[in-house]
């Protein structure tokens, strides 16, 4: 396996004393990684079109040294009327596949949208987003893309959820994103969960968290709660409860051998917890590599 840091990992930074995402694949590069994430949205920050920003950041990284082994975007396809969707992803798969990016991860959804009147059970969820991933996934190979999903988002994050989306998606075309971390937010076992998806995966994102019972008086700024009112805060990969080496390890076992990204979005200094995360995610893979 790989390293990789995704630039969502310096959120915090950007905007602060002029830290670009062109200073995040610099400094990825400095930490020893083999490739970055690029987390893209459809307003670049510096007046560009998002395909022009894309294709500098990527020319920036290849300079370097650094791979660009999937190229993230926000969606939403549970809408009334996901065409206006689809088009917009797909305009992003037309520029990942101009970057030589052979992956984009596309998120299913977040809640049920406004107006919707139909039974509110995730298999209804899935009954109306699977036509629409597939047929993003049927554009992307016409473009030598392949797409993907996260288990993130609630309605759409439980193992046994993700395990049906992707049954129904029935597209060799769309793989699974794997956050190591996210089952938490649904309390679920994340060691457990992601056993039930290894192989699905295509992509990685190392995240950790820490965990306190819903028993436990609320700890405060920073934590949120899991949909069974658990506390849950992000920190620096390696220093939560998440099982991150034996999750890696499964990982490795079930025959992945690509990208891992460190995803940092806990309330510690940025570049100190991204360096941290980084030296962790590194050793792990060593060890593993020497097993």
């Amino acid at each position: 396996m790989k390293s990789c840091v995704s630039t969502y990992s310096y959120q915090r930074l950007y905007g602060e004393g002029g830290f670009t995402r062109f200073d995040a694949i610099d400094k990825t590069k400095e930490l020893g990684c083999e490739g970055i994430e690029f987390v893209l949205d459809d307003n670049p920050p510096d007046g560009s079109t998002p395909r022009e920003h894309a294709l500098a950041l990527t020319q920036h990284a290849r300079e370097l040294g650094l791979e660009v082994p999937i190229y993230t975007t926000g969606a939403n396809v549970f809408v009334a009327d996901p065409e206006r969707e689809i088009e917009r992803v797909c305009k992003h798969i037309d520029i990942a596949a101009e970057c030589g990016i052979g992956l984009l991860r596309h998120d299913v959804t977040w809640e049920y949208y406004e107006g919707y009147e139909g039974v509110k059970t995730y298999k209804k969820v899935i009954e109306k987003v699977a036509p629409v991933i597939g047929k993003i996934a049927d554009y992307a190979k016409t473009k030598g893309v392949r797409t993907c999903s996260e288990n993130h988002g609630r309605l759409m994050q439980d193992s046994d959820r993700m395990v049906e989306l992707y049954t129904a998606v029935d597209n060799t075309n769309y793989g699974f994103l794997c956050d190591m971390g996210n089952f938490g937010g649904v309390d679920e076992d994340c060691s457990v969960a992601v056993s039930r998806l290894l192989e699905l995966i295509v992509h990685v994102h190392a995240k950790d968290v820490f965990i306190r019972s819903g028993m436990s008086y609320n700890p405060g700024r920073g934590y949120n709660r899991s949909r069974g009112g658990n506390y849950r805060r992000a920190t620096i990969f390696g220093h939560g409860d998440v099982p991150t080496f034996q999750i890696l390890s499964a990982i490795k076992a079930s025959g992945y051998d690509g990208y891992v990204s460190l995803e940092f979005e806990g309330l510690e200094p940025v570049l100190e917890a991204v360096s941290i995360g980084t030296e962790n995610i590194q050793r792990m893979i060593a060890d593993l590599d020497r097993a």
